[in-house]
């Protein structure tokens, strides 16, 4: 049973193995997406290599979770979850199955330590601490041994 640390801070600047990116259902080719928040961060540090990977998976159910390479960031991988619908919306199912698929993943590649964006609280415009009190209740159901970390993002 985990519950998840709450940080303020980057994403991408964690100390983790592996991090989360809320994606979408992977329909949309990824070059046609214009690059913002969490995905967009990681296109500008890491490249285009993960979502290249990413675009040859093809389409992701709504909390659904991949893993591709982490491209140039400094991490063994990423988990890319399908945090919206068809609308561009987040649901409170979605935000649960986002978390249970990734920590899913997490555990089956070996993975010590995680750390996710709040999902849905973007461009799925879901309120941000609603979100996080659903990604800390389906953490609480995790079987997962490692360090989890949940990112509140806070530029520099």
């Amino acid at each position: 049973m985990i519950k998840g640390h709450v940080i303020d801070g980057d994403l991408l600047d964690q100390p983790v193995e592996v991090i989360v990116n809320a994606w979408n259902r992977n329909i949309t080719p990824w070059w046609l997406l214009l690059p913002q928040g969490v995905s967009g961060a990681i296109k500008k540090r890491g490249g285009y290599e993960p979502f290249k990977e990413l675009g040859r998976m093809g389409s992701i159910p709504p909390g659904g979770a991949v893993v591709t390479g982490p491209g140039r960031l400094p991490f063994k991988a990423l988990i890319h979850v399908a945090g919206i619908n068809m609308l561009w919306r987040s649901s409170e199912q979605i935000i649960r199955d986002c978390v249970v698929n990734a920590m899913r993943i997490a555990k089956e590649k070996g993975y010590k330590s995680v750390a996710f964006p709040l999902i849905g609280a973007g461009t799925g415009g879901f309120n941000p601490d609603e979100a996080l009190r659903l990604m800390q209740e389906s953490l609480a159901e995790c079987d997962f041994t490692g360090e989890v970390r949940i990112v509140r993002f806070k530029a520099k």
